[in-house]
Parts: C-alpha cells; sequence; structure tokens
C-alpha cells in the first residue's frame, strides 16, 4: 500500500471509493473531487496499490483559522478495514498539518456512527465539549449547517 496525495487521474476511484460509504458518507460532485485534487491534496491522501484505491481523507486547512485542519470524510474499502489504513491516512494529514505549524486537527462524525466513534478515539481524538447530549455523545447543534448534527473531536 502506497499513500500518496490525491491527484485528478484518482477522482473515478474515489468517486467510487465514496460510494460505498453511505450513509455516514456521502458522494460529491466530480468538481467537487477536482478541487480536492487540485487545490487540497496535501490534506487529501489516498491509500492505492497499484491502481486500486483502498481509502481516502478529505480534509482542509482552514483559512479563517489556519492553525486548524478539518476532516471531511474519511473512507476505507469495507474489503480492507481493520488494517490500519484509516489510521496512515489520518497520521498523513496530521504530519502536513504539523509542518503548517497547525495547532489542532478536528473531525466530525454521526453520533450513532459506533465505528466512527470508537475509530477516532483508538487514533486520540477526543469529544470537545458541545451544547447537547445524545447517546453519551457531547454534540454541537448545527455544527454543519441548520438541523445537523455532529459530535465536535479534537
Amino acid at each position: 500500500m502506497i499513500i500518496t496525495p490525491f491527484r485528478t487521474a484518482l477522482i473515478p476511484a474515489v468517486e467510487h471509493l465514496i460510494g460505498l460509504g453511505p450513509p455516514y458518507v456521502r458522494r460529491r460532485t466530480t468538481s467537487d473531487y477536482w478541487l480536492y485534487a487540485e487545490l487540497f491534496s496535501s490534506t487529501c491522501p489516498v491509500a492505492v496499490d497499484h491502481h486500486d484505491v483502498f481509502g481516502v481523507v478529505i480534509a482542509f486547512r482552514s483559512q479563517d483559522t489556519p492553525d486548524d485542519v478539518y476532516v471531511q470524510d474519511v473512507v476505507t474499502h469495507p474489503d480492507h478495514r481493520r488494517r490500519g489504513i484509516a489510521r496512515s491516512l489520518v497520521d498523513t494529514v496530521r504530519q502536513q498539518a504539523s509542518r503548517w505549524g497547525c495547532q489542532r486537527l478536528y473531525l466530525t462524525c454521526e453520533p450513532d456512527n459506533l465505528a466512527a466513534r470508537a475509530t477516532w478515539l483508538s487514533l486520540g481524538f477526543t469529544n470537545i465539549p458541545a451544547d447537547r447530549t445524545t447517546d453519551g455523545v457531547s454534540v454541537i447543534s448545527n455544527y454543519k449547517g441548520p438541523a445537523s448534527t455532529a459530535p465536535g473531536t479534537s
């Protein structure tokens, strides 16, 4: 397995992989993936082996708060989970954030996504205090817009 920055040549494979992510991760448009590959490739690592894509992280450095990096999507192919791929991809984002001098790495997941919550805790993330609790998880109301719920983790 090789971890490489997201490039436009990988867009079809990444779109296919992310298409396996519902209900928690949803596919975006091809033009969105072009933007990620062209403008954010240093925080969007892809796990590949030959021409197969096994995992991807979509993350961005905040332009308004440059000390912060936000992880938007993490997807590992269902046939390749529990092999350290998500850890390797998130570590790649952490290393880039560290090179930039960033202080915080944020990610979110739905309160009922138990597998993701367990993964984030195992990677050292913590649930930050929020304005309410859902299923024992501290949740920031409207974090990603009106009517959204997601535990904030850093």
